[in-house]
């Protein structure tokens, strides 16, 4: 297991080079420069305006080739660095992400800030996918073919079908508007007042008070099932397709026969055999939820990599949204890598060795 895991991590290295290539050819091939926007929102005369075009490529090293800007931008994220180091040896530093142009800031700052956003709702989203999921799965299974099996199915194609942008727009115009139901908050992570309040709900003054835990959970109700509710149509086709294919094999009549009850065949035996093609959508799921968090995220104003991403990729701000292709990449390379490990851990036939 130890050489697998070791062979696939020198794997990834070539995987994120080719990904974050493709990302860094296709912003600066695409039309537009930083420096262009950069200097368009100030007064200035068109002598002083190129005067300042220049100072911003000459800065950030944008009037070099293409190719020279990429592995300049390759170096200086490497860990390995090969010059005056111990003996002239090679030596390790912390990666550097760059500078945002836009924005002034270190890039490795504007991840820290976004990536656990975007983390939390996708770790909130994941739970209730597969639980929801399962569920439903299993009990459309049971009743193959019945009218509980058919009217899931349509319901859950239906949701499939249902674009995430007019979901959102909906869920903030009927359960986030004042003038309708106003259940949820319409937009952002916190209330404006969430700086002073305590962790935990409790009575004060004014009397019950929801604290910060509280405020955060209400706001994050909506984006959730924004990310969620599409997957629940192939999820849960995913799991009823992988019972209906063990609930017919000889260890299920076995066990029939030996007077297992039917719950106890189909959780403890067939479930645990039909596992193996969920965990595989499982190490899928998690690059998708990040994809799909930009929508998401822009949607209800929430500061997470999403919108950070979106807004880079508006503004041209190329470093940055190479930051966020590199983290997407090796958040994916990881979950694949975790899947890998668990098929070993639910069926012991498989093997790395």
């Amino acid at each position: 297991m130890l050489s697998y895991i070791i062979r696939r991590l020198l794997l990834a290295i070539p995987t994120l080079i080719g990904m974050t290539a493709v990302v860094f050819f296709i912003m600066a091939l695409s039309p537009g420069r930083p420096s262009a926007i950069l200097a368009a929102g100030l007064q200035l005369k068109p002598q002083e305006r190129e005067a300042l075009k220049r100072y911003y490529d000459e800065r950030y090293g944008l009037d070099k080739p293409i190719v020279v800007q990429y592995f300049r931008w390759m170096k200086k994220i490497s860990p390995i660095q090969i010059g005056p180091g111990p003996l002239g040896w090679p030596w390790f530093k912390a990666p550097d992400l760059g500078h945002s142009m836009i924005r002034d800031r270190r890039v490795s700052d504007l991840i820290k800030e976004s990536l656990p956003v975007t983390l939390l709702l996708d770790v909130m989203a994941l739970p209730l996918i597969y639980s929801t999921s399962i569920w439903l799965g299993l009990k459309a299974a049971r009743h193959r073919g019945e009218i509980v099996d058919v009217g899931m199915g349509t319901v859950l194609l239906a949701l499939w079908s249902f674009p995430v942008i007019l979901a959102g727009l909906l869920l903030q115009g009927y359960l986030a508007n004042k003038d309708m139901l106003y259940w949820f908050p319409p937009a952002e992570l916190h209330d404006m007042q969430a700086g002073g309040m305590t962790f935990l709900p409790h009575h004060g003054a004014a009397g019950w008070e929801r604290g910060w835990l509280v405020d955060t959970a209400w706001h994050l109700v909506l984006p959730v099932i924004c990310l969620a509710y599409g997957q629940f149509a192939f999820v849960s086709k995913l799991s009823r397709g992988a019972v209906l294919e063990n609930i017919g094999a000889d260890y299920v009549r076995t066990a029939r026969a030996k007077g297992v009850g039917e719950r106890s065949v189909l959780y403890r035996h067939v479930f645990r055999n039909s596992l193996i093609p969920l965990i595989t959508f499982a190490a899928q799921l998690l690059p998708a939820l990040i994809g799909g968090s930009i929508v998401v995220e822009t949607i209800f104003s929430v500061s997470g990599m999403g919108k950070l991403g979106i807004d880079s990729i508006f503004y041209k701000d190329s470093e940055v949204v190479l930051a966020i292709a590199l983290v997407a990449g090796i958040l994916g390379l990881i979950a694949n890598l975790a899947g890998d490990i668990l098929y070993a851990v639910v069926d012991p036939r498989v093997a790395y060795d």
